[in-house]
């Protein structure tokens, strides 16, 4: 978890559609909307992707974004993905208060492997309800004494004080089951033999 609140430089966007957020990731920018909240309204900005990016890597959940002047602190609401999943595309920010409690997704991270099995991941995210600067890098799910037919359920799930995740007790979170097997192939028909027989000898 980090406490740390990163501070973006953002640019309100003049123009949005396809063509223009094309041009500005051309430019080393990502598009992004911050969301209205009360008096204040959306607005359509743009950070610069290498700052966005390094501070993701020291795992800030809280965001100082200052466009023109205008301070907004927010978390992110939603990440979207290039087709090939390497590349930001969009950020969809939330405004949100210090001290005051917030919702956001929380990666799951499953340690350790089960006895027997596949472990099937039913939910790889959660929900979780606290302040902004204790969001949690991530939720570890431990499943290495998960026998096959064993499951992960929502009670389950562990976080720090002071922070409640939102997911209801006896929901599935990942169950082990048995490797699929292959079935076998069936013999081929041999039409060809009563085609013969049905064919005038010599």
């Amino acid at each position: 978890m980090s406490k740390e609140i990163a501070s973006l430089k953002a640019e309100t966007r003049a123009k949005v559609g396809t063509r223009h957020a094309r041009n500005l990731r051309a430019n080393g920018k990502i598009p992004c909307a911050l969301g209205a909240v009360g008096q204040e309204v959306h607005a359509d900005i743009s950070i610069d992707e290498h700052e966005f990016l390094s501070a993701r890597r020291r795992h800030a959940h809280l965001y100082e974004l200052d466009c023109g002047g205008a301070k907004s602190l927010a978390v992110v609401r939603e990440l979207s993905w290039d087709v090939f999943g390497e590349k930001i595309i969009h950020v969809d920010f939330k405004r949100v208060q210090r001290d005051v409690v917030t919702e956001s997704e929380v990666e799951l991270v499953f340690v350790g492997q089960p006895k027997g099995g596949i472990l099937n991941h039913i939910m790889t995210t959660v929900t979780v309800r606290c302040l902004p600067l204790d969001i949690p890098d991530s939720i570890e799910v431990p499943v290495a004494s998960l026998e096959l037919g064993g499951a992960v359920l929502g009670k389950d799930l562990k976080a720090q004080k002071g922070v409640e995740i939102l997911v209801g007790a006896e929901q599935k979170i990942a169950v082990v089951v048995g490797a699929v097997e292959e079935k076998a192939a069936a013999p081929a028909t041999d039409a060809a033999a009563p085609a013969a027989e049905a064919k005038p000898g010599a």
